[in-house]
């Protein structure tokens, strides 16, 4: 067992030394439901490879054998979380394991996430110091992640909740995590080339005295006011029609809506 561990962790040093010369520039969707994963699919999650930095936004239920399917070294540079609710970290705690375990001579791992994310994932394993692994540093607020300036943006939700931008020179891409309506999504996704929008459609939602979730509507008309180059729609409800919602959102944004789907890999130039 031990000689397999320290392989793991040759490995991923291995492999982080030839991906320092990929130009890549691209993300790559891991899930794309809201609450629960619907069969074949998982919760919310985007693995960004960047110039051969590795990103990670959100690793909700069963991201994260898709994202050792994507990076099968396992090799994560760092991680961002929007918020605690369990189907956008809940597999934070895999990464934990796998890193724990699998490559304890490794770096701590920056994470970028509000600070209930570890307050809630030391309930599965408190006799565990999660700071072992992950250096955290809280949302919002704004730092210099590999090639990219990270900004965390308040948005309202049900908890401490952090929309995400990402601006790599003149290249950005930002994504709202859960959200209510908000003059904020407009501001977070300003001019972006690709801005990731959640569209959860929870029946009742517009009748709600406080709105903590968008319609696929909202979110077109959010992506319209950014005057996003691309946008996409994700966190979709289980069960819901998801062509019904692009369609919706399309006619609110004005131009072609992109819907989150496992393994779509959106490329950006370089």
């Amino acid at each position: 067992m031990a000689f397999r561990l320290r392989g793991v962790a040759a490995k991923m040093t291995r492999e982080k030394g030839l991906r320092a010369h990929s130009s890549a520039r691209q993300l790559t969707v891991l899930g794309s439901c809201g609450a629960f994963p619907e069969p074949g699919r998982a919760c919310s999650g985007f693995a960004i490879d960047w110039d051969g930095y590795r990103l990670v936004l959100d690793l909700g239920y069963a991201t994260l054998p898709r994202l050792l399917a994507h990076w099968p070294d396992g090799a994560v540079d760092a991680v961002a979380v929007t918020h605690e609710h369990p189907d956008h970290c809940i597999d934070l705690h895999g990464l934990f394991r796998q890193r724990y375990y699998g490559a304890p001579s490794e770096p701590r791992l920056p994470l970028y996430c509000p600070p209930g994310v570890l307050d809630r994932l030391t309930g599965l394993e408190p006799d565990v110091d999660l700071t072992t692994v992950f250096d955290p540093h809280p949302l919002p607020g704004r730092y210099q992640v590999g090639p990219f300036e990270l900004t965390g943006v308040t948005l309202p939700h049900f908890v401490p909740t952090a929309g995400i931008r990402l601006q790599a020179g003149p290249a950005a891409l930002a994504y709202s995590g859960d959200t209510g309506p908000d003059p904020a999504l407009a501001e977070l996704g300003r001019d972006t080339d690709l801005f990731i929008i959640e569209a959860t459609d929870r029946s009742g939602e517009t009748e709600r005295p406080t709105r903590n979730l968008l319609t696929s509507a909202e979110a077109g008309r959010s992506g319209r006011q950014a005057g996003t180059r691309r946008l996409m729609l994700t966190h979709f409800w289980p069960g819901n029609d998801r062509a019904a919602s692009i369609a919706t959102a399309t006619a609110e944004f004005g131009a072609p809506v992109l819907a989150a789907t496992e393994g779509l890999t959106i490329q950006f130039e370089s």
